[in-house]
């Protein structure tokens, strides 16, 4: 894929914006990648809604807010570019996915990939995941990490789910290429030095994505009931299919959206059902009206697991912010910004605004019972908006729904007595300790 070249704004043309530079050459890099929840609620104190910056090697500004995140992500006129806002740090790894596509590229794409997430190809996969989770959590434990379990645990699924491989080698060695992409996504040194992050990063993509070039010709020929035979197979209303290059792109993405997502998705809720014994006693109990085995539509029947998902995503959004560079001039709060200019979002501090949030900081799935997150259509995002939507946000759900129907059912959930969540966001939010956790049999 050949992608959109842009030229690099000069910071002269930001000077009448106000804000801050940062380090010299590194700019506010160290505190995107180190401080990514500090950073916006101290620039938003300081400057408001708008102000410019310094991150990777490049001058941005930093657009904070509901207001701001509306004005971005539901331009429909081409104004944003989500391919070149995310290059910089992403397509060296992902070139390709649906995250870094515009325009008609992005339209016919995701029009394709559909077929994927309709409603029974999500049942297909509920069939296909639920026996794995059922085994995964009979092997667990009573005292254990739950971050690096529950993504092995994430890991195999997806391998199953969306590639139809049976756990094993084979999967493992996949499993380990895709950790090592992820974790080179945010390396702030990208040269090819052997032992960085960065060389890991690109040494694996080299990996898989000779691995999937070479499952194409088979699942074209013998389809399974799996994801990635569906992009091998799908087609839109013109009978448009994705090349070999065009799959493999997306396998990458997909597998890294998907279940780095999901884990930190869970984890966090995790966490908090253990901090809140009130909260994890009523999903159990709905859980348990369920029955043992809940189907696709039964998940529908676990509203509160479905609350309290929606709450952790507010507190802990997988992925803390946006990115986009304008490709034409436009003004916001007040002010004029060139075209190509680099544009951050912060969904997670509009997550957290105490004038759209009351206690914002407190564990309560019921403020989406009282629609406290439409006071503003923006306010919550953790699946993006607009054209950019996560196209896998109801398998996501499924996922979690279907971990914990089964988990709550058969344990406690408990951390040690005064225990708090030590957390990065970035490049997903995930626990920095792992999150040691007991789960005692019921």
């Amino acid at each position: 894929m050949t992608s959109q070249t842009y030229e690099v704004q000069s910071a002269d043309k930001l000077a009448h914006i106000p804000g801050e530079s940062g380090l010299p050459l590194l700019g506010q890099t160290l505190n995107f990648v180190y401080r990514p929840e500090q950073m916006p609620r101290d620039l938003y104190r300081r400057y408001g809604p708008l102000s410019r910056g310094h991150v990777y090697f490049e001058p941005v500004v930093h657009m904070i807010g509901p207001d701001a995140n509306q004005r971005v992500l539901t331009d429909n006129t081409g104004l944003f570019s989500a391919q070149q806002g995310w290059a910089p740090i992403l397509e060296h790894l992902f070139p390709g996915g649906l995250m870094l596509q515009d325009g008609e590229q992005h339209r016919r794409h995701r029009r394709i990939m559909q077929v994927a997430f309709k409603k029974d190809a999500l049942a297909a996969d509920l069939e296909t995941m639920r026996p794995l989770v059922e085994q995964t959590l009979a092997g667990w434990p009573e005292s254990m990490n739950f971050y690096p379990a529950i993504k092995r645990a994430t890991l195999d699924m997806a391998a199953a789910v969306f590639f139809g491989l049976p756990l094993g080698p084979q999967a493992d060695r996949m499993n380990r290429a895709f950790s090592e992409v992820v974790a080179a996504s945010m390396a702030i040194l990208r040269l090819p030095i052997p032992g960085t992050l960065h060389h890991r990063g690109q040494r694996s993509r080299r990996f898989l994505e000779h691995f999937f070039a070479e499952l194409i010709p088979e699942r074209r020929a013998r389809p399974g009931n799996d994801l990635f035979s569906r992009l091998c197979t799908a087609t839109d209303d013109d009978g448009s299919r994705f090349s070999h290059e065009e799959i493999v792109n997306h396998a990458i993405f997909t597998m890294m959206a998907a279940h780095d997502t999901t884990t930190s998705a869970l984890t966090t809720l995790t966490y908090l059902l253990a901090k809140h014994p009130d909260w994890q006693a009523r999903l159990r109990a709905e859980a348990l009206a369920v029955g043992p085995a809940a189907g696709y539509e039964s998940l529908h029947e676990l509203a509160d697991a479905g609350l309290a998902f929606r709450e952790a995503l507010r507190l802990y959004p997988p992925l803390p912010m946006m990115r986009r560079r304008s490709t034409r001039a436009f003004e916001f709060a007040g002010h004029e910004i060139p075209a190509g200019t680099p544009v951050n979002l912060y969904n997670h501090f509009s997550h957290h605004m105490e004038a759209y949030w009351a206690a914002p900081e407190r564990f309560d799935p019921e403020r989406f019972a009282r629609n406290e997150h439409r006071r503003h259509p923006f306010q919550y995002i953790p699946f993006g908006a607009g054209a950019h939507t996560c196209i896998g946000l109801h398998f996501a759900e499924m996922q979690v729904k279907t971990v914990l129907h089964s988990l709550l059912q058969k344990r406690e959930i408990r951390v040690a007595p005064g225990y708090e969540m030590p957390y990065q966001l970035v490049p997903i939010s995930r626990p920095r300790d792992g999150l040691p956790v007991m789960l005692p049999a019921r």
